[in-house]
């Protein structure tokens, strides 16, 4: 592989607005972070100062996750320590910015092409267009932003329990967490659980462990 532009990878960077960006990885080793120090700068509060670390091994690309307070993603699983970076991998930093992996031997795909999904068991999730199917039935009206936020939360953390701090965190990133009742976070889950009831009443989707947080059973 050599070293021109032309025959770089490439992320795809979409923040929770969907509004897309390409960034050239022009090194072979960078960080990814919200301080002005590190190559790729993501200017979010819930983003480590520096979050990721993405190097070049030979011919292969891997990632690193460098302690973050808020953790990152790797294609729904969380990630620790490095793993290597493969054509189309799909990177959740903080759950708010979501970064695309593009191989140099793949072509680019358009900003506004279809199919980036979520699929897990009986769920799936289009986060370009904050669609959510249950049994392939989409939810319509779609979920609110503070709902989707919930459920991409619960979604990419795998199964795992996500404390009510981070639900704060993902839902309501521009407020301090002070400022966010216990009560106005159960609503909500409360509120999610109908929607998708709504759908699949059999099925129980959001589970609270109680002292802990909650967690996403898939079905």
């Amino acid at each position: 592989m050599s070293n021109t532009d032309a025959e770089r990878p490439i992320f795809m960077i979409q923040d929770d607005k969907g509004a897309t960006r390409h960034w050239t990885l022009e090194k072979d080793e960078i960080t990814i972070g919200r301080g002005e120090e590190c190559d790729l700068v993501l200017a979010e509060r819930q983003i480590s100062r520096q979050h990721l670390r993405v190097y070049r091994d030979g011919d292969l690309y891997h990632i690193q996750d460098l302690e973050s307070k808020n953790g990152t993603w790797v294609n729904g699983l969380p990630l620790k320590g490095s793993r290597e970076l493969r054509d189309g991998d799909e990177i959740h930093v903080a759950l708010v910015i979501r970064l695309r992996f593009i191989d140099s031997d793949a072509t680019s795909p358009l900003a506004t092409q279809a199919g980036n999904f979520l699929v897990g068991g009986k769920l799936r999730l289009e986060p370009d267009a904050r669609r959510v199917f249950v049994n392939g039935v989409e939810l319509n009206p779609p979920l609110s932003l503070p709902q989707y936020r919930l459920l991409e939360l619960l979604y990419v953390n795998g199964g795992h329990i996500c404390t009510r701090e981070q639900v704060v965190e993902a839902v309501w990133p521009d407020v301090d967490s002070e400022g966010v009742s216990e009560q106005a976070i159960d609503a909500l889950v409360r509120r999610l659980r109908d929607r998708l009831g709504e759908v699949d009443p059999e099925t129980q989707y959001i589970l609270t462990v109680r002292g802990h947080g909650f967690r996403l059973e898939q079905g």
